[in-house]
């Protein structure tokens, strides 16, 4: 096409109204595709996760009174087709058509934060710099947050409070109870934790716009980790209780146990995230083991296309390793009840 793709974006409602870091985020992850004549780009009832624009060409909608054909270029294709969920009508292509397509998650989330939660840049910093963008933009594309309604995401940023940080503190202790949960607005840390040997072991190391101190909130249990500075910096923070019912409860999804075979014969997988001991002595049968001590490294060797259900002898710690998944972009469930639910399945 003669038109870049961010001079098309320019035209396309309401895409032309993002603030231009997000505006060229969302051009840099769209798809441009060609559809030859007949060929179906949704169907009624369909649901997906995309946003579709008709750029050049010809389609046919329909499911109305009667069908409707939009044209590419005209003011009609300036706005989206297909936006609702599940899909209301539908499109097919009648002449060779170019179609651009954007994830809708990603789009919404961008239209809230700039119109909802953008003035709290100013709020937090008193200055609105880019480095305020950069943490959040890196936050808000946590896979937590597409799951989080707007309204909160506006109140976890004006909740959050500011606290200057030096290279060499320690800022969360292993044993100590959880009382905030912190994302990093400039600086880096490591996390490492302590052996029963009282050897320290490194997990991670966290930039600009990660989040730790989750598991001790979600859980209710001591600190699992030690958190500590490696640079001077500044962190944002968010109280135990408003993490709790801002984030953490719209993030997590549970399933009962009577729902599990379903689940399994969908190819969902069990994730066990005890330690390796309690695993050999009591693991359900078909699960992997990767303890939540040891998730942030490990989840990398984890499908991103399979559902995971995650669970612990209670749920303190699968929740907390849903979580810290959920984060990661990963499809997860907690099992309701924790192992004691699964008696057919305990090795």
């Amino acid at each position: 096409m003669a038109k870049s793709l961010l001079e098309i974006f320019r035209t396309l409602v309401p895409i032309k109204d993002l603030k231009p870091k997000n505006f060229q985020e969302l051009a840099r992850q769209a798809a441009l595709e060609e559809a030859t004549p007949g060929r179906p780009l949704f169907k009624p009832g369909e649901a997906d996760k995309y946003t579709l624009y008709v750029l050049s060409g010809e389609i046919i909608l329909s499911g109305g009174p009667e069908p409707i054909m939009l044209a590419g270029g005209s003011e009609a294709a300036r706005f989206p087709i297909g936006h609702n969920q599940p899909k209301q009508f539908g499109a097919i292509a009648k002449t060779p058509a170019t179609i651009l397509r954007v994830d809708s998650a990603m789009l919404d989330m961008m239209l809230t934060w700039d119109q909802s939660a953008g003035c709290v840049v100013a709020e937090i910093s008193g200055e609105g710099g880019v480095d305020d963008d950069d943490w959040m933009m890196h936050m808000l594309r946590s896979g937590v947050f597409e799951k989080v309604p707007p309204m909160n995401i506006q109140s976890i940023f004006m909740r959050m409070e500011p606290v200057p940080v030096q290279a060499g503190q320690v800022i969360i202790k292993q044993g100590d109870e959880g009382d905030y949960y912190y994302v990093i607005r400039r600086g880096k840390a490591r996390v490492t934790r302590k052996t029963s040997e009282q050897r320290e072991v490194a997990l991670a190391e966290l930039g600009a716009g990660d989040g730790f101190g989750e598991e001790a909130l979600i859980s209710r249990a001591p600190r699992n980790a030690i958190v500590t500075m490696l640079s001077d910096g500044e962190l944002m923070r968010l109280s135990k209780n408003d993490f709790v019912s801002l984030l953490t409860e719209p993030v997590l999804k549970w399933v009962e146990f009577r729902d599990v075979p379903a689940l399994l014969q969908q190819g969902a997988q069990w994730l066990d995230v005890r330690m390796e001991a309690e695993h050999q002595n009591s693991g359900i049968k078909g699960s992997i083991n990767i303890p939540l001590a040891i998730l942030r490294i490990k989840a990398a060797t984890l499908d991103p296309k399979r559902k995971y259900i995650v669970y612990c002898d209670t749920v303190s710690r699968s929740s907390s390793a849903a979580f810290l998944l959920e984060e990661r972009g990963f499809d997860v469930v907690v099992l309701k009840g924790g192992v004691g639910a699964t008696r057919p399945y305990v090795a």
